[in-house]
């Protein structure tokens, strides 16, 4: 069997569109959009099976308490292939690509429960943890202030707690493109709205103003994700063994 892992070529583009689209059904407008903020082949890594596109990812740059960590996104294997070791295979040429780079670290958001386990037998471990506050609309709004991604990455940082993974450059072109970032007293937000719903992707600082946030959005209620420790969130596999890493909270996970 003729297996080959390499970055992505410029020839490869639709079948990187179509791998993505069979695993996770998003539209070509939102590839387009991944495409124009967060991609670039020099952070992706694909297998090839026999000369067809069998598993792909992607990263985003990250970092914590100065170290460089690779954010590892989008995985996903071709229907025909999976179960047949092609992801694991992946992942493990993607790790000693990454040491070659000089990441100490890569971190990854499994999308769901059954898949912790499966990134735990490649040799990831729990990381962080996150708090999930379900909010009705208050009586009253709080003033909000649309903000650009620099201005986010900038305040962003003050709001961290001490060891947060610090995400920015392609993270917040990727997260701007899809959300309304806003500042207001005591608190910085990410948000997009679903309806009646505001889908809060990032809350830090005050959380009790989340009802007002929902009132000042015009909406109903809302869901929002923020620092905490409620549930698992975020895995870590170090890459350099002369290096200990322990983010204390991972909040941009683009799912």
């Amino acid at each position: 069997m003729n297996i080959e892992i390499r970055s992505p070529a410029a020839c490869d583009r639709d079948a990187l569109r179509a791998l993505w689209h069979e695993a996770f059904g998003d539209t070509e407008e939102f590839l387009d959009l991944f495409e124009a903020t967060a991609y670039s082949p020099a952070r992706s890594r694909a297998l090839f099976c026999e000369g067809a596109l069998s598993c792909a990812l992607y990263w985003l740059d990250s970092e914590c308490r100065g170290e460089k960590i690779a954010y590892l996104y989008a995985i996903a294997t071709a229907r025909e292939r999976r179960g047949q070791g092609f992801c694991r295979r992946l992942m493990q040429d993607t790790h000693e690509h990454l040491r070659s780079l000089g990441y100490s670290a890569a971190m990854l958001v499994p999308s769901e429960p059954s898949l912790f386990g499966f990134y735990e037998r490649i040799g990831y471990r729990m990381a962080t943890k996150i708090s999930e506050i379900c909010c009705q609309s208050a009586d009253e709004a709080i003033e909000l202030v649309r903000i650009s991604a620099q201005e986010y990455a900038r305040l962003r940082r003050k709001f961290l707690p001490e060891g947060g993974v610090v995400q920015e450059k392609e993270n917040l072109s990727y997260l701007a493109a899809q959300a309304e970032l806003y500042r207001t007293e005591g608190a910085l937000l990410a948000v997009r709205c679903d309806g009646e719903t505001v889908d809060g992707i990032e809350l830090l600082g005050d959380e009790c103003v989340a009802p007002r946030i929902v009132r000042a959005l015009g909406k109903t209620k809302g869901r929002f994700r923020t620092v905490g420790t409620d549930r698992d969130f975020s895995m870590i596999l170090p890459l350099d063994p002369d290096i200990s890493i322990i983010p204390t909270y991972f909040g941009l996970a683009f799912d």
